[in-house]
């Protein structure tokens, strides 16, 4: 697509990052506070969302899986969680041996309805897994308040969330640990990679053993673990763009406040963000009755609008449950994101814009 919904933006200071990591030929490191490059990106990750600890791993999916061995989740275990997400969210849990609980979203931001979780828990509840979809920020405050009533843990999934807020608090520090994604199409990226944070220091102990076979020095695994270590190129590369987040934040809201300018009045429902709430525009989305004509016509152009997600987690051939979550099936069928990415200029978005109209009126 000539105007990508999402892409990575790399510059020369994160190649001669990486060019720096080559030449010393510390690719990675298997010691319990990782290498050089990672502990610099943990610090900055953790003074960027206000957490005492943040724990480089090799993708968002194993900062989940690492966050879930942490709290000792195993078969038996249910664990509480969206079907309108990535299929990562529920796949961590099934591969703890837990069985994923699928909960139904709402209609105002696509995430987590308190109402349907609170429904939904039962005896063997253990831990409640809310994702801050598209960059909005779930009811921490309502779903918090159900697991203090419940005796249950929370883990965040704020993979596509790095830079939301609510109230002044980033996504991922509503409890003891959130999970961010530094995929290539991310708000930022390390080319494949992911961050857990908490400030929880115990369970910091015991995430530097998880993501190096369990290991403090050295062939004495102490726990389970595996190797989800974070190489040092890619820590170089999620470094830099650490120092570049706040711009590309910037010029995503820009963006988005742009388009929703251009396509206020039409019949189509618009991203709205909440009081006190600060969303970091991953991805811009609306919902249509007419969305595959919209599509088609935006593609066309060169606009790489997108479905997230076309198949919810619970439809998927592997999962094939039949559920009665209307929202989610809602969404499913109306939902599109449009491209307010960095690199997005006003005039991609005039066109966008244009193309919408078009088919609306």
């Amino acid at each position: 697509m000539t105007i990508p919904v999402n892409i990575p933006i790399i510059g020369k200071e994160e190649i001669s990052e990486v060019v720096s990591v080559l030449k010393k030929g510390a690719l990675t490191s298997a010691a319990n506070l990782g290498g050089k490059n990672v502990q610099e990106f943990e610090k900055l990750a953790s003074s960027f969302v206000k957490s005492k600890y943040a724990i480089a791993v090799n993708s968002g999916t194993a900062a989940l899986q690492a966050a879930l061995y942490a709290l000792d989740i195993k078969s038996g275990d249910e664990v509480l969680l969206p079907s309108f997400t990535f299929v990562a969210t529920a796949n961590a849990v099934v591969s703890v041996g837990a069985k994923p609980i699928f909960v139904d979203i709402r209609r105002d931001n696509y995430t987590m309805d308190p109402t349907d979780l609170e429904k939904k828990i039962t005896k063997k509840s253990k831990v409640i897994i809310p994702v801050h979809l598209y960059g909005n920020v779930a009811y921490m405050d309502e779903i918090s308040e159900i697991a203090r009533k419940h005796s249950l843990r929370i883990i965040e999934d704020a993979a596509q969330s790095m830079g939301s807020s609510y109230k002044g608090k980033q996504t991922g520090t509503f409890s003891e640990l959130g999970c961010f994604s530094l995929y290539a199409a991310k708000v930022m990226t390390s080319g494949e990679g992911g961050v857990i944070v908490t400030s929880n220091k115990s369970l910091r102990e015991k995430l530097l053993m998880i993501r190096n076979h369990g290991m403090v020095h050295g062939y004495d695994t102490r726990i389970l673990g595996l190797n989800f270590r974070l190489p040092e190129i890619n820590a170089a590369i999620a470094k830099v763009q650490m120092k570049k987040l706040p711009k590309f934040l910037l010029k995503r809201k820009t963006n988005a406040k742009i388009l929703t300018d251009l396509l206020s009045g039409l019949d189509l429902i618009l991203p709205q963000k909440r009081k006190y709430e600060e969303v970091n525009w991953y991805l811009y989305t609306v919902a249509t009755r007419l969305r595959g004509r919209i599509m088609k016509d935006l593609n066309s152009n060169g606009i790489g609008a997108a479905i997230y997600y076309s198949t919810p987690v619970h439809k998927t051939p592997y999962y094939g449950k039949k559920l009665n979550l209307p929202v989610t099936d809602w969404a499913a069928r109306s939902v599109l994101s449009l491209p307010v990415q960095p690199m997005v200029t006003e005039d991609n978005l005039r066109l966008t814009a244009r193309t919408i109209r078009s088919v609306l009126t």
